[in-house]
């Protein structure tokens, strides 16, 4: 495992491995739909059911509304992002991290055996790393109230 004591695979199980997809030659239009009603910031895109893109709503800012495109008329797989990082779920948290940072990619395609079993978000990997730094704190205190009781 590299990075972080907890494992991506660990982190996927209690943060669930649903993955929200799309297909290359749906619109863009049905895509920002479906990522407003699930409050999410970006799809996947499986052609095939292998990954072939991730659409961010930051490919969507820039590749459609600052190019004057139509949402209804791009398709997906026009203005996908196809340059993907990917990790496994044995990567650790801290390598997801340094991943995102120097790739600057807010979402990160989690792949098994050549298929995505799961989505992470940067704010899923920040809250991993303040939920760790709480329990070390809360360790730290109750070594110190052990070892100097009052």
């Amino acid at each position: 495992m590299k990075g972080s004591s907890v494992s991506v695979g660990s982190l996927l199980d209690r943060k669930g491995r649903r993955v929200f997809s799309i297909a290359p030659d749906a619109s863009v239009y049905s895509a920002i739909e479906e990522m407003a009603e699930r409050g999410i910031g970006a799809l996947v895109v499986l052609e095939e059911g292998r990954l072939a893109g991730i659409l961010s709503e930051r490919d969507y800012t820039r590749k459609v509304i600052l190019a004057g495109r139509s949402s209804r008329e791009t398709a997906v797989g026009e203005i996908m992002s196809t340059d993907l990082v990917t990790v496994t779920p044995m990567d650790g948290v801290g390598y997801c991290l340094r991943i995102m940072t120097d790739h600057r990619v807010r979402h990160l395609p989690v792949i098994s055996d050549g298929s995505v079993v799961g989505v992470l978000s940067i704010g899923d990997l920040v809250k991993q790393v303040i939920a760790e730094q709480e329990d070390t704190i809360d360790q730290l205190h109750s070594y110190i109230a052990g070892a100097y009781p009052s």
